[in-house]
This record gives C-alpha cells, structure tokens and sequence, in this order.
C-alpha cells in the first residue's frame, strides 16, 4: 500500500485502465483527472519525465515490474538426447543390437557334439555393445550439436534484444535507453515507423496513427489523440505521425505481456496433445522454411483447409527444395539397396543350409538373421544422408556468426544461402549507397545562389531580418525535435541523430550562426497546433505554430519541385514578396535545381503561410478574429497552398568511397544493381553514374515513377501488365522519385517475369515502413541497421548494421560459400555412398557377407556426417566465388563435374575394394577372410579392406575441397584450422580403432607394410583426382547432372494474390505442398527434423487443432486468437494505402483473406536455424 500510495495509483488501476478503448477510454482517463493528473500521480511530467534516479527506477520495476517478458526455458540436454532417439534407423538399429546382445547370451549349440570355443563366445557380446555404444556417441553428437546452437543463438537472440533502443525524455532531456530499461512514469518519443515497446497514454499527438493488428487483427489505422483514443499498446506499430506517450504498463503487465504469459500456460497445457499430433502430420516443411500454422478468424483459413494443408502457403529456398529432391531419390535408392541386401542373405543363406545341406532348423540360425538385419540397417544408415541438413545447419551457422562481423545480422538462415544466388538488387540510395552523412554545400535565398560549395553559405548577418527568422525558424520549428547535431569532444566531424536530412538543414541554422536549440525552447512542441508529418505519398513536412502577434503560421519543407508546385509567390531581393509565376518556376527549375541535382545534391525547398486575424498582405490567409481556423476542416491540401517560397538548399551525401568498387564486383558476378529513390533524377542520376550503375552511352534506361507507371501500366485499366514491364525492366537501372508501391512493382515483375532462362532472384534494400512490402516480396530483403524503422526490419530478412552497400556483397560472397561447402560436401558424402553401398550389396551376393561390418559401417557414417560436414562446412569464402555467375534456381545440385568426380572416385576404391576382398589373400600373403564362420574372430583380410577405404575416404576429402574442376586441391588447406585438425584426429582415430579396437571393431592389427598399403591407396585417389579432372565432360555432361529441380508436387498451390497489401500473406514464392510419401521417407530416414528444432524454440505458433483440443477452456480460446492476430501484424501493418493504391487494398485483401494462409510473422529479435 505504501507503493500505491507513493504513486497516487496502483499496478492494478494502470491495468485495468489499458483495458479500455476510445471513448469509453476517455471517460476512464478523465475519472482520473485527465493524462496530465495520472503522470502526476506517477510522478512524472511532459516536459521533465522522470529524473533517471537509480534508486527511483528500481522501485518502478520492483512494484510496476520489468519491461521484459521471460522467454520459455530452453529444452534440456536430456531432451534434446529423447528427441534425437526418436530416429528410426537408431530405432532399429537399437533393437537389431539388443537381439544380438541377447542372442550372445543364449547360444544353443549347432548339435550336440559342436561346442563353441569359450574364448569366442566370451567376446559374441562386443559386436552389440558397440553398436549400442555408436548409436549413443550418434545420439551425444546430435542432441550436443542443437543444446549448443539453441544455446548460441539464444544468446545471439538476446544481444539483438540489447541493441533495441527507445527515445525517452528524462530529466528534461531526451536519451535513447534500452527497450528493457523502460519503466512505468516514462515519457517516449513515438515516430514514424516505431514498434511501441509499452502501453501507455499519448500526452500529445502531431496526426499520429497506429496499426493496432498485432492485436486487435484489425487492419485499418487508428488515429491516437488526447481527446480521440489515447491508449497505445506494446507491440502496435506507427504508421504515421509523431506523439509523446505517458508508459503506463511494462513487461508482462502490458496488453501484450498478458497475451504471452496466458499464451505460455495454455502451451504447457495443449503441448502433449501438440506432439501426438505431430506425429500424425506431415513434415511441416524441410531445413529453414517457415511452417504455416493457420487459425480461425486470423488468417481468414477454415481450421479443415489448415489441417488438411499445412504447408500450403510456403516455399524452401533453393538449395532446401534441391536438396528435399535428392535427399528422396536417395531415401529411396538406399532403402531398396538395403531391403534386397537382407533379402539376398537371408534367401541364400536359407537355400545353401536347409535346402542343399538339409541341415534341420534350430534356434541358432536366428543369430545368423539377426546379423543379416544388422548389415542391412548398416547399409541403409550409411546410404541415407543424415550428413545433409548437419552439413546444411553447419554451414549456415557458422555463416551467420562470421557474417555478423561483416555486418550483417541475418535472421533467417535460408536468406543467406538464397542471398548467394541472387541475380537483381535493387538498392536504395541515401545511407546505402552514399554515407548518409548530409550537409548543406549550396542555398538559393533572395534571388541569390549561393555555390559552389560550403565556405560559400551566408551568414545570419548577411540576409534581411525577417528572412532570416523565416529560415532559421521554418528549419528548426518544423522538424522533428528527437532530430539533433552534437560536437562531441574527440570528434572533428559532429554527430547527427535522427533524420539526416533534417540533421543537415539544422546544421545549416548552426553555420548561419543561430542556435536552433534556442528557437525549440521558445516554440516548444506543445505549442503546436498541428503537424503534417512527412510520409512517402507527401514527400514533405508541414507545421503549424501560433505567431507572437497573432493568428498561425504554416512552416513547410520537401522536396523542390513538390513543394515549389505549392508556393505562389518567393521572397525576392531584399526579403520583398514577389509573384512566383509558372514562368518563374521553370527558370528557376533550369538555372538553380537542375544544376544542383547533376551535381548529385538533394535539392529542399522551404516555405511558408500565414493565417492572420487582422489585416492580410497577398501572401497571407485573412480569417475571422472571433473563430480560429479550423485546418481540420479545411483539409491538407487547401492549408498547404498558396505557399511563399523562402529558400532552396543543396544537401551533399557523397557516394562511399568503397560502392563503385563493390558494384564493379556485382556486374562481374553477374549481379544487376538497381538504384530505386525518392530523390530528382539528375541527383539520381548524378549519384548512379558515380557509383559506376550506369555509364555514359550505356543505353540504360533512367526512369521516373510516373513515366515508369505509364510504360508498365495498361492504358486502359490502368492495372500492370507483365509483358509491359517485361520491356522496361531489363534495361530498367535507375528509377527515381519512385512510390514505395513503384518498388513492390518492380520487385514483383522482375521475380514474375518468365523472360530469363531461370527466375530472377531479387534482393531488396529498404529503410521506411512503407518499403516493407517490397522487402516481404523479394527473396532476400535488407532492412538498415542504423536508419531504418522497426517495421522495415521486421519485414526483412537480414539488417545492415553498418546501412552499407559493400555489406550486401558481403552477404552475396557468403551465402554462394553456404552453396558451394554443401556442394563439396555432397561431392563427399555421395562417393562414401555410392562405394559403401556396392560393397555391402556385392559382398552380400558374392560371399555372403559385408566386408565392412556394422560397427565400422556407423565409423564411416560418422566420420562422413558429423566430421565431414563440420570441416567441409566451415571453409571461408575466397574473392574467387564473386569471379562466376549465380548458379540460379534451376542449375543441378550435383554438377557435370562434381558427378564425373563422384563416379570416377567410386570406380577407382571400389576397384580397390574389390581388389583387396577377391585377391587380397594372394596380394598380402595373408589368410582369406571370405566365408568365414559367424563367430570367427576378425581376419586381417577384411581389416585391410576397412582401412584401405577409411584411408581413401579420408584422402578423397581433400578431393572435395574443389568442385569446379581446379587441379591445385590443397589451395587454402591450411586456411582453416578446423578442417586440418578434424582431419588429422580422424586419421589417428583410425589407427587406434585398426591396431586396438579389437573384436569392438571387428579389426585385427596390422603390421607396417600393410600399413603403408593402405595410406598408399588412400594417396592415390589425390593423384587419380589430377585424371578425372583431365577427362572431358562436354559430350555427356548434361546427363551425369543430379538435383535440378524440386520435387514433384501433387497438391495444388495457393495463388498469390496481385494486390499491394497481399504480398505479406508470403515470404516466399510460387509455394509447395509436399507429397506426404515423399516428406515421410525423409523423416522416417533422417534427422531433419533435428536440425530445425531451433526455429521451434523461438517461433511458438500454434495450429488449428491446438485451438480445437483448447476450446473447452474459453480463456485458452480467446488467447491462441489473439497470438493470431500478433502472428499476422506485418499482413496489415504496411496496408497504408498511397496514391496509386488507394483504401480499396485492405477491403481487397479483406475479401480475399478466406484462400491466403498467411505466415506467422517473424520478429527480428528472432534468429532462426
């Protein structure tokens, strides 16, 4: 009570108070005494906010609590051990081991005069320890492999969470703090673009509208005012406008707390039920695709269309769909090779033993069946490529975390590897390709240009008085006042936060000599009657301030030709209003801004308008002294006109040092750069030609959004018709004053087109709430780190902490890496396959028995997936993978050359085996292991066939360093350290398994000849390598190719709607239902779903049935309903209709949502595997 009564209002009363909307909401809050009385009661106050007390702060969390949420706890090591167990080839081989375990145990003898040696039936019993012991080490490496990424990632998850920041107001000054830092009695600084991190109250409101879909799953804005709807909840985006807001609920106490924390208790209740149904399903997708989990009145899905079609509205990146294909043709090959293996032991042994021999049955020969199993489950574990999604996870994550130092924080893991694949980017300008450092460098002001660089700029003393006021006042009144420029100390250059086009024109008040920090603390923003907040449909920014001698002014500010289409008359000579006529503006088009613009300069007029009571000049507005203006009612349009021009200015944002470098780079690995801005075309222009995007005679097309609309758009309907767009976006280079619709288009058609030999894969650079649709379109988007708003991240798939182009390529380098490691790994893994399966098949049909037993068999397996994947995977890129072309969606998996190396490594170690199995005896002058009895200790024959093809797996890893075909295969060799020392540990690993492993291992030990025997076969496959590389492949090389396009679907697709706003129902493109067949072979014969488990621990989806199994708890019901509507935010969140999209969108999309599964949304505090 002491708390309560320190604050004037309990945890309880600022709950419930949330609970309420509107004008209900209203009522609430007056009951109070109004926003100002309740942040008086919090001891807090709009101007002040708190006073950043230590000791005050804790208090708040102690009693309102944290503003964070605790996230659910991670699964345990045992687990992670139980669900790596549910394997089914580990299954079988568990239970193929523990019949042989028992069979050890009870040996009745053959007949009564055969009695078994004791020292031979003492070690019957290793065979299946060790095999119970491999599938242990099997499980360890698993379940060890996801505790340790779930572990990393988490904590990855958690550093991004730390760099989350908010501006707040304390102690009279306005600091960024961290999100988690936010206590109840704040006052924040809401924009555009924000994510609210807490519920709250708006003090004050400058037009500001939020998109409250996340939890309402209305789509439509809601205006947000003291008087309107004053409640702001955590999670809610803003669209548009800017405010201040009282915090009134944290962490678990917010709206959206109380969701998840409900939600959290009815996942533990409905989890059980959840992993049955699990069971009965279809595998929800393979590797790093986003599964879809659909829920009455959220996606707009019936619960029967989600459950029959989980997966009905995603598609895997391109390496996963070639890889699912493969991994099925090779389920099925190795599970048909290791059924007719057992057939034919079995079938023969049968024939030689009862029907030659006559021999009677008797409960020995079940220990020869059970051998038979076990070799033929052997085979199938080694054909099978569990390795794959390992080598997948692996190479990924190891991707990720070096990438990270490179500056880019990808958040989903398959955008990295698609990002190697890309052939388009169409990049912003300001930030990304430029420094995003702006200055104003030249000034129009009173007929005057001032040029040709900074030095150049007047001085305060230099202009007439009133002109003066007018542009130092129309500068710093009408900007965002969290915009700021501080000379730090150390620092020669100062620091701009916020709005760097807004930074530069303060900078410019500074280089007049006027302290603009002055003028705000004379027009403080609560003196403001109203602001027009700059949006991309406006392309401006207009305030409306009372004047000292009465009646209001209207300060505006954009882009040139924009706001000079608005002005009617331009301060002249001397500060003397003069007509400003057509005629005018064309010549000051042609002798100022044009001139500015080819010099690459962002051109920005600055205006004015007064509303006066009294007597009006030809400049200002006369209104009745009894009534004030009601600019509601006029409308924007009619407040913003008939402006007078104050001034032009030139703002420099030079082009990066290292861009032209970078693009140069691009265009040689045949990647298009696009430039797509808001910026004049000659500044476009200007700027790409600097850049090296376009070239002087090039014959490239430079296009403005409105002439790029007249060419792809029919005449008639006015819709976009592909095959228009398909002339224009070939050449299409630069696209300037373009819509953020105009991006969605581009983006749109370029991935639709059908006029490439193989889908264009586009990347997408984006900064403002407005780019999200395009970034959700394109197959790999690119949010700013530093400039860009929450909402643009959360549509994107990797954020640029640095903003920087050079970062993009970076990313391209990478993820063709990601390719290529998976590649080599395969080149390596499918040898093994390929020689490890012929063996055991031919020594089934020829001798009755597998050369290579069971427990060497898991060796093998486990030096060619986890060893394997693990040095293959973690190859560091080289400049060498930007010196080829993207290998596009459709170009085989396994490549001429990389199957022309598989095969003619096979024939060379299966000539080897061969060799060594049928003359081995004649070779080394040793005893022949063929047809030996079934408890005959292990014969120095087969030993040698083992070693001799661990030796050449192990030296045909170095082999497959290189796919391309290049004859130096130790190139970089000692470049990572990982690769070396795994290699070097598997080749003493091998010698303490040959000379000690004993009857554990079926080995004998091997003397020095034999020895260098081996290590010699094993050499000879790097100089065999040098004869496969000179062969040709030309003739036959089309048809050696493997893996080329997805699997065959049967189920229909969704179609993907046109609209704007439907381009959030997916990330991906042309989506895929897998053949339940299909998908099961991979589940039932891999670890896939293994890999994927650490999406699982950060996306909490829930599915249709979970719903249904909860809806006899209503309260359940109700919560699952809204994690919904939270699942589907980004599906509305950027719905603002523009100019060329008008409201009909969300009514469109309203309509249509019955046939769209939309995916859950993915936070970009969200990291995924």
């Amino acid at each position: 009570m002491a708390a309560a009564s320190r604050y004037g209002l309990s945890l309880k009363q600022l709950r419930e108070l949330m609970e309420h909307r509107g004008r209900e909401g209203v009522a609430r809050i007056t009951e109070y005494g109004g926003v100002q009385e309740i942040a008086r009661k919090l001891n807090t106050t709009e101007a002040t906010g708190l006073l950043g007390d230590r000791s005050d702060l804790e208090h708040r969390r102690d009693y309102f609590g944290s503003n964070t949420i605790p996230p659910k706890p991670p699964k345990t090591f045992l687990a992670l051990v139980w669900e790596a167990l549910q394997d089914v080839t580990l299954i079988i081989l568990q239970i193929a081991a523990a019949v042989s375990l028992a069979l050890s145990f009870y040996k009745p003898p053959k007949d009564d005069e055969e009695v078994l040696d004791d020292s031979q039936s003492h070690a019957d019993w290793i065979e299946g320890v060790a095999i119970l012991l491999a599938v242990v080490i099997v499980v360890l490496v698993t379940a060890f492999n996801d505790w340790s990424k779930e572990k990393q990632f988490r904590g990855l998850q958690d550093r991004i969470e730390g760099e989350q920041t908010f501006s707040v107001i304390r102690n009279s000054t306005t600091v960024q703090i961290q999100v988690g830092e936010i206590v109840v009695g704040d006052i924040l600084l809401v924009k555009y673009g924000d994510l609210l991190p807490a519920d709250g109250l708006v003090i004050q409101s400058n037009d500001l509208k939020v998109d409250e879909s996340s939890l309402t799953g209305e789509s439509d804005m809601v205006n947000k005012g003291v008087a309107v709807d004053p409640m702001v909840l955590s999670g809610t985006h803003v669209m548009e406008g800017s405010g201040k807001v009282l915090v009134t609920a944290v962490g678990v106490n917010s709206q959206a707390g109380i969701i998840f924390t409900l939600l959290g208790a009815a996942a533990d209740d409905i989890e059980a039920e959840e992993k049955k149904q699990k069971k009965l399903d279809v595998e929800e997708g393979v590797g790093n695709s986003h599964p879809s989990h659909a829920l009455p009145n959220s996606s707009g899905s019936p619960p029967s269309e989600a459950a029959e079609a989980p997966d009905m509205d995603e598609e895997k990146s391109v390496l996963q769909a070639k890889l699912t294909n493969l991994a099925i043709q090779i389920g099925y090959g190795g599970m048909a090779v290791s059924l007719v293996t057992v057939l034919i032991l079995s079938i023969r042994f049968s024939i030689d033993e009862f029907f030659f021999k006559e021999s009677p049955w008797d409960m020995y020969y079940i220990n020869f069946y059970v051998k038979f199993v076990i070799i033929g489950v052997t085979v199938l574990v080694v054909a099978v490529p569990e390795g794959l999604p390992l080598a997948v996870t692996l190479s990924l994550a190891y991707s990720v975390k070096k990438m990270m130092a490179d500056n880019n924080l990808v958040r989903h893991l398959d955008a990295c590897e698609t990002m190697g694949n890309a052939t388009t980017i169409c990049s912003d300008k300001t930030g990304t390709l430029t420094t995003n450092r702006m200055t104003v460098v030249q000034a129009y002001i009173c007929n005057h240009h001032y040029k040709p660089d900074r030095n150049c700029l007047p001085k305060i003393r230099d202009l007439p008085s009133q002109v003066g006021i007018l542009v130092t006042q129309g500068i710093s009144v009408n900007s965002s006042y969290s915009s700021d420029v501080k000379q730090e100390s150390g620092t020669s250059l100062p620091v701009q936060i916020g709005n760097k086009t807004e930074c530069a024109l303060l900078g410019f008040v500074l280089d007049l000599g006027v302290d603009y920090r002055q003028l705000r603390r004379e027009m403080p923003d609560t003196r403001f009657k109203k602001v027009y907040t700059f949006n991309s449909a406006r392309k401006s920014m207009s305030t409306i301030v009372p004047i000292e001698s009465g009646g209001y002014r209207v300060y505006t500010k954009g882009a040139s030709e924009i706001i000079m289409k608005k002005c009617s008359f331009l301060l002249g000579d001397g500060g003397k209003v003069e007509s400003f006529t057509t005629a005018h503006q064309d010549r000051l088009v042609s002798t100022v801004i044009e001139p500015m613009a080819k010099d690459g300069l962002r051109t920005i007029s600055i205006a004015y308008r007064d509303f006066v009571p009294g007597k009006a000049d030809k400049n200002q507005v006369h209104y009745d002294p009894g009534t004030e203006p009601n600019f509601e009612t006029m409308g924007e349009d009619n407040v913003i006109a008939n402006m007078t021009c104050i001034c032009i200015v030139g703002i420099e944002d030079p082009v990066r040092d290292e861009v032209p470098g970078a693009i140069k780079k691009c265009q040689r690995a045949g990647i298009t750069v696009r430039m797509v801005t808001g910026d004049n075309i000659n500044t476009a222009r200007a700027i790409a030609t600097k850049c090296g995007i376009i070239k002087p005679g090039d014959n490239y097309l430079v296009l403005e959004g409105k002439e790029f609309n007249k060419r792809i758009r029919d005449p008639h309907t006015n819709e976009v018709r592909q095959d228009l767009l398909d002339k224009v976006w070939p050449r299409l280079r630069v696209l300037a004053r373009s819509q953020p619709v105009d991006k969605y288009t581009l983006v749109k058609g370029i991935i639709d087109s059908n006029i490439s030999s193989g889908r264009e894969v586009v990347a997408v650079t984006g900064d403002g709430t407005n780019d999200a649709p395009a970034l959700k379109k394109a197959d790999v988007g690119f949010a700013m780190g530093i400039a860009g708003t929450d909402v643009a991240k959360e549509a994107s798939d990797i954020i640029l902490t640095d903003d920087n182009f050079t970062s993009i390529v970076k990313a391209v380098m990478w993820g063709r890496n990601v390719y290529d490691s998976i590649s080599k790994f395969l080149q390596f893994q499918l040898t093994v396959n390929v020689v490890a399966v012929v063996v055991a098949f031919v020594g089934a049909c020829a001798i009755q028995d597998s050369p290579l037993k069971a427990v060497q068999m898991l060796w093998v397996n486990l030096i060619m997936d986890t060893l394997a994947s693990l040095a293959l995977a973690t190859e560091l890129p080289t400049p060498d993978l930007l010196q080829r072309k993207p290998y596009g969606r459709t170009s085989p998996l396994i490549s001429a050359t990389m199957a022309k190396n598989i095969l003619g490594q096979a024939i060379y170690q299966l000539v080897i085996v061969f060799g060594i199995m049928f003359f081995g005896e004649h070779l080394f002058d040793i005893d022949s292991g063929r047809y030996a009895d079934l408890r005959a200790p292990p014969s120095v024959h087969f030993t040698i066939i083992f070693n001799a093809f661990v030796m050449m797996t192990l030296f045909n890893e170095i082999n497959a360093r290189k796919i391309h075909g290049q004859r130096n295969v130790f190139t970089g060799f000692f470049s990572n350290p990982i690769y070396y020392v795994i290699w070097i540990v598997t080749f003493i690993s091998q010698i303490v398994i040959i000379q000690w492993g004993g009857q554990a291992f079926s080995t004998a030990k091997l003397n020095v000849e034999q020895w260098v025997w081996c290590i010699l076969f094993g050499v000879g496959t790097l100089v065999w390598q040098q004869v496969i590389t000179t062969i040709p492949i030309g003739s036959f090389g089309k048809s050696m190719e493997l893996g080329s396009n997805p699997p065959d679907m049967s189920s229909p697709c969704v179609v993907e709607g046109d609209s704007y706003n439907n381009s959030f129902s997916t990330h991906h493109h042309h989506p895929v239902v897998g053949r339940s067949g299909q998908i099961l072979w991979i589940r039932g014969l891999t670890r896939l779903q293994t890999q994927i488990r650490v999406v699982k621990a950060f996306r909490h989806g829930v599915d249709s049935v979970q719903l249904n199994q909860a809806s006899s708890n209503p309260n359940i019901q109700r919560v699952l309903q809204k994690q919904a509507s939270l699942n589907k935010r980004l599906s509305s969140a950027s719905s603002v209709p523009t100019d060329n999209q008008p409201q009909q969108i969300i009514a469109t999309n309203a309509s249509n949502n019955s046939h769209v599964v939309q995916l859950p949304t993915r936070s970009h505090t969200e990291t995924a595997v």
